[in-house]
């Protein structure tokens, strides 16, 4: 079976600030190995992807460093409202924080939030992490002012169906779920400590199920919010439990779990279990990303797939740096063969080929 080169459109490569948890190159790494070509990193680094200058910076190292596309969103922020317009020119897309989120991009207030949609132009989407009521205050916005607008990492019952009756309105809204939300519970965060630790937080089985019920209608994307942290920063210690589960001793660990290698593997194996279809990842992975944030198609760029084969997660060492992930140990079905980025063999069995 073959894909198209997938895209990630939310992954957090923490460079520039970083460094230490993930880089362009091992995160881009970590993406081939997964059966992503094409990454949408987010603004919240250090410093911030606020100033022209700042995400110029970063953007040329993600071209230079990167083993694949990386593409940078511009940061939102009220200090920065005028340089809306220079980063519009570049930036694919805007990222505004309506919730609580880990750096100093939140926007606070609504006549912050106001001036930042009315200063980005109308022909970008502006993607946002609104939880809970700031998702109401989102639908707003987009009736309002008729703008495009992306909701980030939808986690609960009630988020989903209140975008489900603003698109039924016509709004132009669209919105992602991920995989830890597909395949993980509040119960798992229990289970994984510090580890089970992300934002949105983990939600309960209605939550979950609901997210499924609308994976072939209202969810437009399927994005990993990849998130490392290293396993010292998180305090999870594990090799002294025999339960398999881990223990906390950071008193404020950060939230996030990597995700680029697990995402492809978890869509598979439901795929194999019936609750989804190929086509279905395919779309969630490829056609309506590139659609919303308007990608170029890769040529010369395909993921191949054997859909039957069976192993237990990771089959191979983890290219994410922060080398852990909360879906260890979990059996599969369907393994990512072969990648082929335009026009050259760049992942085989999991394992990049570039030295």
């Amino acid at each position: 079976m073959k894909f198209p080169g997938l895209i990630d459109v939310h992954v957090h490569l923490r460079t520039p600030g970083g460094e230490h948890k993930e880089d362009f190159r091992t995160g881009s790494a970590a993406a081939l190995a997964g059966g992503f070509t094409t990454l949408l990193a987010m603004p919240n680094t250090q410093p911030p992807l606020v100033t022209y200058q700042d995400w110029r910076i970063a953007q040329t190292r993600a071209k230079k460093e990167s083993l694949c596309d990386v593409f940078l969103y511009a940061g939102g922020s009220e200090a920065h409202i005028h340089e809306l317009t220079f980063l519009a020119e570049s930036a694919p897309a805007l990222k505004i924080y309506l919730n609580e989120t880990y750096g100093p991009l939140r926007v606070e207030g609504m006549a912050s939030l106001r001036a930042i949609v009315q200063n980005w132009p109308t022909d970008k989407p502006i993607a946002v992490h609104a939880e809970g009521d700031s998702v109401a205050v989102v639908i707003a916005m987009a009736a309002l002012y008729h703008r495009r607008f992306h909701f980030c990492h939808v986690s609960r019952k009630s988020e989903i169906e209140l975008i489900a009756d603003a698109k039924k309105r016509g709004l132009d809204v669209t919105c992602e779920v991920t995989p830890h939300h597909l395949f993980l519970t509040e119960v798992d965060a229990e289970r994984l400590g510090p580890l089970g630790d992300m934002r949105p937080r983990l939600a309960s089985q209605a939550d979950v199920d609901a997210l499924w019920q609308h994976l072939q209608t209202t969810i437009d994307c399927i994005a990993s919010d990849h998130a490392p942290h290293t396993l010292e920063e998180k305090g999870a210690i594990s090799s002294n439990i025999g339960d398999g589960s881990v223990k906390n001793e950071a008193n404020n660990p950060p939230p996030g779990v990597p995700g680029l290698e697990s995402t492809l593997p978890l869509l598979l194996t439901a795929a194999a279990e019936g609750r989804i279809t190929y086509d279905r990842i395919v779309a969630l992975l490829h056609t309506n990303p590139r659609r919303i944030f308007n990608l170029n198609e890769q040529p010369d760029t395909w993921v191949e797939i054997d859909e039957h084969a069976t192993y237990t997660f990771p089959d191979h060492p983890l290219y994410t740096k922060c080398g852990w992930s909360p879906f260890e140990g979990q059996r599969m079905t369907g393994r990512i063969t072969r990648v082929v980025y335009r026009g050259r063999e760049i992942s085989r069995d999991g394992i990049i080929l570039l030295t």
